[in-house]
């Protein structure tokens, strides 16, 4: 589709990330003239240092994991002796050769990413974006800053991203105190690491090392790991966590991370000390919007220093939009892909449904997975919406059986009176996948009797979707079994 336009149209993206690069894609589509400013590369740190490179590292862990548990299965892996008899062979993680892999694979994705935009006619310019005015953009492309080109443009899209957050008395230097971008830098498996922080990140990576092989202390100021997350999920993954050797301080805050020696120091606030090896600091992350014309222009921004965006990605200046972790919506990369389609969208004419953030499907690359939609059940016990709740444990699932699945969990939110399904919670083994049809019954507002009468294969994981939904019948407006 084409959309016809008395002249063309002209869209001018600083920020090649998940939402630049749909932007770019979307524009061309639409016929405008494309360009495309990226200082790092296309797919930026998503792709580069962040999602795509984390994620690789955390199949890889899976991978050994399901290699341990084989015998749970009757699996057995042996080496023979010269005189024949049995060794039970140890699992041996190479680092060096992980590493390698995984930002070989991302560096993989971003020229697919950029061959891509070039087959679609987007002009790509390397350097640094800054906003000259509301409708042209400076770009800096030599060293130094010493080359500038000017491009003009009828609408601009902001998607520079953000960078991990350091702290005054915790800086990376690299080897021992690291951020999330340079832990690839490795060349063998930490001896001990502390991952201090217990969001998603902190979380990511404290069960992608342990289950590599590293002893791991996790620091988390709150009470539980993942704070602001399904609390069930919360507490199956802090067991699985506590279960596997992992050392969970909660209610603990760190206050000082000293590089010595060979090692690291960590000082918490009560006083008490945790030696290791190596410090990964998960500690939230700042967008990289300073110094890049954004307050000259007129766009307003919060006192963090993300961008102010509506439900079209569209900033306080009509023909600015901006997408991705520099704005104020939800920090995933599919959302930011959704925010630079939409702002494209809406800026060229075509038509545009609003994000709106219950209809987000998130995940937590952990291991067993937490994925979520819509309304929690911290919003059932806060009055913000009256729904019933029906949770099956995964245990009981005859798949999961065969498979030596024991933890996780399926919960279906339901609205009271019309059964309408607002919510759900995923905990187990490919929990970003099996969340599809929840988020679907989300977003057409089917009830909980419609997605009963799907045929789920049997025996499947997702045979308990359909099971919960069916144990929450409505039957004269009243949902029963929850």
């Amino acid at each position: 589709m084409s959309l016809s336009f008395e002249r063309t149209q002209s869209v001018a993206i600083i920020g090649g990330g998940p939402g630049g690069y749909e932007a770019a894609l979307a524009a061309a589509q639409l016929g405008a003239e494309v360009t495309l400013v990226e200082r790092a590369g296309v797919g930026g740190s998503a792709v580069i240092t962040d999602v795509v490179p984390s994620k690789s590292l955390i199949a890889t862990a899976d991978a050994a994991v399901a290699i341990s548990q084989a015998g749970e299965l009757g699996v057995q892996l042996f080496a023979k002796t010269e005189a024949g008899r049995p060794l039970k062979p140890e699992i041996a993680i190479n680092l060096a050769a992980v590493n390698r892999r995984l930002l070989s694979l991302a560096r993989q994705q971003s020229d697919e990413m950029r061959a891509s935009l070039v087959d679609a006619g987007v002009r790509i310019i390397s350097g640094h974006g800054r906003l000259e005015t509301d409708n042209a953009v400076v770009v800096s492309t030599g060293p130094g800053g010493t080359d500038f080109d000017r491009i003009e443009a009828d609408t601009l899209v902001v998607s520079v991203g953000a960078s991990p957050r350091e702290l005054p008395s915790a800086r990376p230097d690299g080897e021992r105190i690291l951020t999330w971008t340079q832990l690839y830098d490795m060349k063998a498996l930490p001896e001990h690491l502390i991952v201090v922080g217990s969001g998603v990140t902190g979380a990511e990576f404290a069960g992608a090392y342990m289950n590599l092989g590293s002893q791991v202390t996790l620091i988390s100021s709150r009470d539980q790991v993942l704070p602001g997350e399904d609390a069930d999920a919360a507490a199956v993954l802090e067991r699985v966590f506590t279960r596997g050797g992992m050392t969970v301080l909660s209610k603990s805050r760190a206050d000082r991370v000293e590089r010595i020696g060979d090692g690291v120091l960590v000082t918490l606030s009560d006083g008490r000390t945790v030696e290791g090896s190596h410090c990964l600091m998960a500690v939230g992350s700042i967008p990289n919007t300073q110094g890049i014309g954004l307050e000259e222009a007129g766009v307003q921004m919060t006192e963090s220093g993300h961008i102010q965006v509506n439900r079209v990605a569209r900033t306080s200046v009509p023909n600015v939009y901006a997408a991705g972790d520099c704005t104020t919506f939800v920090p995933l990369a599919s959302v930011a892909s959704m925010q630079g389609r939409t702002a494209v969208f809406h800026a060229l004419g075509d038509v545009v449904i609003p994000l709106e953030r219950r209809r987000i499907t998130s995940n937590i690359f952990t291991a067993p997975e937490i994925a979520t939609i819509g309304w929690q059940e911290k919003d059932i016990a806060e009055g913000t919406i009256d729904a019933v709740v029906h949770k099956l444990p995964l245990a009981a699932n005859p798949r999961a059986k065969m498979m030596g699945i024991k933890d996780g969990f399926v919960k279906l939110i339901a609205r009271q009176g019309s059964g309408s399904v607002v919510g759900g919670v995923i905990v187990g083994p490919r929990a970003s996948e099996l969340i599809y049809p929840i988020a679907i019954a989300v977003e057409r507002r089917l009830t909980v009797d419609q997605l009963s009468r799907v045929f789920a294969v049997y025996p499947s994981l997702s045979g308990s979707i359909t099971d919960a939904a069916r144990a929450m019948h409505v039957v004269d407006h009243t949902i029963y079994g929850a």
